[in-house]
């Protein structure tokens, strides 16, 4: 069993950093056996690497290795490829044609993007995966085959099961050991050492003198995020090397080559973006402006219950033009004279006023049988808190729907009763 260094140096694989060197050792590791393997990481990691090792260091590696980048082959011909197809199985299969699980037999195939596969193509690689048998398009003849199955993607596979995308089973069968690969960005101490490896390969390769960065340089370097990982640090590399006559780069000229859609200084993106749930400014001025406007509505019943209950218009008025210039603003605003009767004010229908010279209020009756409490200063947290609180009552404690019912996500809502100790 060969080192991780030695590995490294065998496949030109560049970098210290831990995790790549655990992904490695795995590898290594895994290699002897005939076990599924699928190695996952961003677009441009370098997944392609991994399964080389993996063959080159098992049993099979006098065998063949076939390598079958599934995202590019059209849905209409991926069966046709991998399994092969009998003469006239559809329009233009005018001779039979070996699949590669049927070339590969003995050795290993690797499985590059299978996270594109079609779902009936998915079905009959599991057939594969459980039992080592597989049919050619237009055969009913079975047909066995043995091959060591190594996959790569770079899709969140969790996400792909929960659409309907990727069968759970399939991802099961191959994931019998999960490889997974940094992103440049977790691997900081590598991209100035990868960076100096390109430029020195492509100084060769076009037969000029390295290009070399200056210390401020260094630091873009290090800070952006690489969204495209080795593959476009390598890029970057050969655009600069081929197109600037200078050999020393400057922070002016790196940054001219960095696509400027992607900020350097920002952490990296995590998966479903910012949080829901977490209050911008926006929200706390919404929830402040809604929260008064309860206040106001409070007061507006209790001056509403007081006419009808007393038909007192005097007390009520002296009230109601007190409420009135709390909404306006200051005392001394002056009050439209739209607005100047509480009658009209309050737009209280016919049969309430007439009702109340007869007939005592019975509470219970109306909206207004609430009890309306005094309201002191609280804060935006207690506001929060009182509004979780009605919302789970109302619903009988479905949270769900109350996280339907507040705008927020459900694991928000569950969150904050964590939190609060609902």
């Amino acid at each position: 069993m060969e080192s991780i260094q030695s590995t490294k140096q065998r496949f030109e694989i560049i970098g210290n950093d831990p995790k790549l060197n655990r992904a490695i050792e795995k590898a290594i590791q895994v290699a002897p056996t005939d076990i599924s393997v699928l190695v996952t990481g961003e677009s441009g990691v370098g997944k392609e690497s991994l399964p080389k090792i993996i063959h080159s260091q098992s049993h099979r590696k006098h065998a063949k290795y076939i390598a079958v980048n599934c995202g590019a082959i059209p849905e209409g011909t991926i069966d046709s490829e991998l399994f092969g197809h009998e003469k006239g199985a559809f329009t233009g299969a005018t001779s039979t044609r070996r699949g590669y699980f049927e070339v590969a037999d003995g050795g290993t195939i690797f499985l590059d993007e299978v996270g594109e596969l079609p779902l009936t193509t998915q079905v009959r690689l599991l057939r594969v995966l459980e039992n080592g048998e597989f049919l050619k398009v237009g055969s009913s003849q079975v047909q066995k085959t043995d091959v060591r199955i190594v996959a790569a993607t770079n899709i969140q596979m969790f996400e792909a099961i929960k659409k309907e995308k990727f069968r759970e089973d399939l991802y099961y069968r191959l994931s019998t050991v999960e490889i997974h690969i940094p992103p440049l960005r977790e691997r900081q101490e590598d991209i100035h050492l990868l960076f100096r490896k390109f430029a020195s390969d492509f100084g060769q390769k076009y037969k000029m003198p390295t290009i070399r960065l200056e210390n401020d340089a260094i630091q873009l370097l290090l800070k952006y995020r690489w969204p495209g990982n080795v593959r476009q640090l390598r890029n970057i590399a050969e655009q600069i090397s081929v197109l600037e006559k200078g050999r020393n780069i400057s922070l002016s000229i790196l940054n001219g080559y960095l696509p400027k859609t992607s900020n350097s200084t920002l952490p990296a993106i995590i998966e479903g973006g910012k949080k829901e749930g977490d209050f911008s400014n926006e929200r706390e001025i919404l929830y402040k402006v809604l929260f008064d406007m309860k206040g106001d509505l409070h007061d507006l019943k209790k001056l509403t219950l007081e006419l009808l209950k007393n038909n007192d218009t005097e007390k009520v008025q002296e009230e109601n033009e007190n409420l009135i210039r709390k909404i306006y603003g200051s005392d001394g605003a002056k009050i439209p004279e739209e607005e100047s009767n509480p009658l009209e004010v309050l737009r209280l229908p016919e049969p309430y006023v007439e009702q109340t010279a007869h007939t005592p209020i019975q509470e219970d009756k109306y909206h207004f049988a609430e009890e309306i409490q005094e309201e002191g200063t609280l804060s935006l947290h207690d506001k929060e808190l009182e509004l979780i609180k009605k919302s789970l009552e109302r619903n009988r404690g479905k949270r769900k729907v109350a996280a339907a019912e507040l705008g927020i996500s459900e694991r928000t809502l569950y969150r904050k009763i964590k939190q609060y100790d609902l």
